[in-house]
């Protein structure tokens, strides 16, 4: 059985110790990783360092099919969406889909609040 979080009605658990004390930053508030920088503060090492590449201007994942680089794995991944042509992101009023969740965002907000809009 894993380690419990006592935080009050909370039943979560964790295999890790050090699991454990991670997550109870998010119920203390405790951010112990700062930039030096900006000053903003993390609660995961992981975090200060992937916000520091906003400060260096690094973009160390690059894109197989054109020469765009990103500073996070995540951005890399969600534009190579775009070069594959996959478009996860629908919309059932229309059946149009859309490879970014925001693409999709602004679409409803544009096109499906006018026509709410116009039926009023």
């Amino acid at each position: 059985m894993g380690k419990p979080c006592n935080y009050p009605f909370y039943g979560k658990t964790f295999k890790q110790k050090g699991n454990l004390s991670m997550h109870m930053r998010i119920h203390t508030g405790e951010m112990p990783f700062n930039c030096g920088d900006c000053g903003k503060c993390f609660i995961q090492k992981g975090d200060l360092r992937r916000h520091i590449l906003t400060h260096t201007g690094e973009k160390p994942f690059s894109c197989n099919f054109c020469s765009k680089s990103f500073n996070q794995k995540g951005g890399l991944r969600r534009h190579t969406l775009t070069h594959k042509g996959v478009k996860q992101h629908g919309r059932a009023v229309c059946g149009l889909r859309f490879t970014h969740k925001a693409y999709l965002l602004k679409h409803v907000h544009k096109v499906h609040k006018e026509r709410k809009q116009d039926e009023n």
